[in-house]
Protein backbone atom coordinates (compact mmCIF):
# COMPACT_ATOMS: atom_id res chain seq x y z
CA UNK A 1 0.00 0.00 0.00
CA UNK A 2 1.02 3.23 -0.59
CA UNK A 3 0.57 6.94 0.65
CA UNK A 4 2.34 10.29 0.61
CA UNK A 5 5.10 11.55 3.10
CA UNK A 6 5.90 15.58 3.51
CA UNK A 7 8.89 16.22 1.91
CA UNK A 8 10.83 19.90 2.38
CA UNK A 9 13.39 21.26 -0.79
CA UNK A 10 13.92 24.13 1.49
CA UNK A 11 12.51 26.22 4.93
CA UNK A 12 9.76 28.20 2.95
CA UNK A 13 6.89 26.06 4.18
CA UNK A 14 7.94 27.60 7.64
CA UNK A 15 7.42 31.14 6.35
CA UNK A 16 4.12 30.63 4.30
CA UNK A 17 1.82 28.44 6.20
CA UNK A 18 0.48 29.24 9.37
CA UNK A 19 1.30 25.78 10.89
CA UNK A 20 3.81 23.76 8.80
CA UNK A 21 3.82 19.80 8.54
CA UNK A 22 7.04 17.48 9.75
CA UNK A 23 9.45 16.59 7.93
CA UNK A 24 8.82 12.50 7.22
CA UNK A 25 4.95 12.82 8.71
CA UNK A 26 2.22 11.00 7.07
CA UNK A 27 -0.45 13.40 4.38
CA UNK A 28 -3.59 13.69 2.80
CA UNK A 29 -5.18 16.14 0.68
CA UNK A 30 -6.74 17.43 3.88
CA UNK A 31 -9.32 19.45 1.39
CA UNK A 32 -12.59 19.25 3.74
CA UNK A 33 -10.39 21.46 5.77
CA UNK A 34 -12.19 24.47 3.95
CA UNK A 35 -15.21 23.16 2.95
CA UNK A 36 -17.30 25.77 4.07
CA UNK A 37 -14.76 28.90 2.69
CA UNK A 38 -15.34 32.13 0.63
CA UNK A 39 -13.58 34.16 -0.85
CA UNK A 40 -13.20 35.96 1.92
CA UNK A 41 -11.53 33.87 4.14
CA UNK A 42 -8.89 33.34 0.81
CA UNK A 43 -6.63 35.99 3.04
CA UNK A 44 -2.26 35.57 3.66
CA UNK A 45 -0.79 32.30 4.66
CA UNK A 46 -4.72 30.76 5.07
CA UNK A 47 -4.76 31.81 1.12
CA UNK A 48 -1.61 29.81 0.86
CA UNK A 49 -2.82 26.83 2.88
CA UNK A 50 -5.87 26.54 0.76
CA UNK A 51 -4.25 27.17 -2.53
CA UNK A 52 -1.43 24.42 -2.04
CA UNK A 53 -1.19 23.12 1.46
CA UNK A 54 -1.08 19.06 2.22
CA UNK A 55 -2.21 18.02 5.66
CA UNK A 56 0.07 16.30 7.80
CA UNK A 57 -1.96 13.69 10.20
CA UNK A 58 0.55 14.50 12.97
CA UNK A 59 1.11 18.00 13.45
CA UNK A 60 -2.09 18.78 11.10
CA UNK A 61 0.09 21.75 9.70
CA UNK A 62 0.43 22.27 5.88
CA UNK A 63 3.12 21.55 2.97
CA UNK A 64 4.03 22.08 -0.43
CA UNK A 65 5.36 18.40 -1.51
CA UNK A 66 4.75 15.16 -0.46
CA UNK A 67 6.57 11.90 -1.96
CA UNK A 68 4.68 8.64 -2.73
CA UNK A 69 6.13 5.98 0.10
CA UNK A 70 5.24 2.43 1.43
CA UNK A 71 3.15 2.11 4.31
CA UNK A 72 2.40 -0.87 5.95
CA UNK A 73 -1.46 -2.08 7.26
CA UNK A 74 -1.05 -1.03 11.50
CA UNK A 75 0.35 2.48 10.43
CA UNK A 76 -2.25 3.10 8.01
CA UNK A 77 -4.97 1.71 10.68
CA UNK A 78 -3.46 4.00 13.37
CA UNK A 79 -3.30 6.65 10.90
CA UNK A 80 -7.44 6.27 10.72
CA UNK A 81 -7.45 6.35 14.22
CA UNK A 82 -5.70 9.64 14.72
CA UNK A 83 -7.08 11.14 11.84
CA UNK A 84 -11.05 10.04 13.00
CA UNK A 85 -9.96 11.53 16.94
CA UNK A 86 -9.23 15.09 15.11
CA UNK A 87 -12.41 14.89 13.41
CA UNK A 88 -14.22 14.78 16.90
CA UNK A 89 -11.79 17.30 18.98
CA UNK A 90 -11.46 19.79 15.83
CA UNK A 91 -14.64 19.46 13.55
CA UNK A 92 -17.05 17.84 16.71
CA UNK A 93 -18.16 14.65 15.01
CA UNK A 94 -19.67 12.40 17.76
CA UNK A 95 -17.56 9.89 18.28
CA UNK A 96 -14.25 8.48 16.90
CA UNK A 97 -16.36 5.25 15.83
CA UNK A 98 -18.63 7.48 13.64
CA UNK A 99 -15.72 9.58 12.05
CA UNK A 100 -13.86 6.40 11.68
CA UNK A 101 -15.32 5.62 7.91
CA UNK A 102 -14.68 9.07 7.14
CA UNK A 103 -11.18 9.16 7.71
CA UNK A 104 -10.81 5.94 6.15
CA UNK A 105 -12.72 7.03 2.96
CA UNK A 106 -10.20 10.21 3.18
CA UNK A 107 -6.62 8.03 3.93
CA UNK A 108 -7.67 5.48 1.02
CA UNK A 109 -9.11 8.47 -1.59
CA UNK A 110 -4.71 9.83 -0.53
CA UNK A 111 -3.62 6.11 -1.21
CA UNK A 112 -5.62 5.52 -4.18
CA UNK A 113 -3.90 9.18 -5.69
CA UNK A 114 -0.79 7.49 -4.66
CA UNK A 115 -0.84 3.92 -6.00
CA UNK A 116 -1.11 5.83 -9.31
CA UNK A 117 3.25 6.74 -9.35
CA UNK A 118 6.25 4.81 -8.53
CA UNK A 119 7.46 5.06 -4.72
CA UNK A 120 9.58 8.81 -4.30
CA UNK A 121 7.18 10.52 -6.85
CA UNK A 122 6.67 14.07 -5.63
CA UNK A 123 3.07 14.89 -5.63
CA UNK A 124 1.54 18.84 -5.33
CA UNK A 125 -1.77 20.51 -4.72
CA UNK A 126 -3.63 22.92 -5.88
CA UNK A 127 -6.78 24.04 -5.24
CA UNK A 128 -9.61 26.65 -6.19
CA UNK A 129 -12.93 27.84 -5.10
CA UNK A 130 -15.53 27.00 -7.96
CA UNK A 131 -19.75 27.59 -8.10
CA UNK A 132 -19.61 23.81 -7.10
CA UNK A 133 -17.44 24.25 -3.86
CA UNK A 134 -13.41 23.22 -4.19
CA UNK A 135 -12.26 21.66 -6.27
CA UNK A 136 -8.23 19.83 -6.61
CA UNK A 137 -6.35 19.20 -8.83
CA UNK A 138 -2.66 16.91 -8.59
CA UNK A 139 0.42 17.16 -10.33
CA UNK A 140 3.68 14.68 -9.94
CA UNK A 141 7.35 15.17 -10.48
CA UNK A 142 8.70 11.09 -11.56
CA UNK A 143 11.29 10.32 -8.70
CA UNK A 144 13.69 9.27 -11.79
CA UNK A 145 13.28 12.58 -13.58
CA UNK A 146 14.53 14.86 -10.88
CA UNK A 147 16.63 11.83 -8.68
CA UNK A 148 14.67 12.54 -5.59
CA UNK A 149 15.69 9.49 -3.40
CA UNK A 150 17.55 11.90 -0.87
CA UNK A 151 14.29 13.38 -0.19
CA UNK A 152 11.72 10.52 0.47
CA UNK A 153 11.78 8.98 3.97
CA UNK A 154 11.34 5.50 4.26
CA UNK A 155 10.43 3.62 7.43
CA UNK A 156 9.43 0.31 8.69
CA UNK A 157 7.22 0.64 11.97
CA UNK A 158 8.63 -1.31 15.34
CA UNK A 159 6.68 -4.40 15.84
Amino acid sequence: MLLARAIHFDESDRNVFHSPARTGEWCISGGFEFSNWTEADLTGKARQAFSNGWLGIETFGRVTFVAVTQIEVPEFEQLARDLAQHFVTVYGAPSVEAALPVAIEELTHMSELCEEHAPNTVLTIMRELTEAGVREQYRFIEANDAALDQFAIHSIPEE
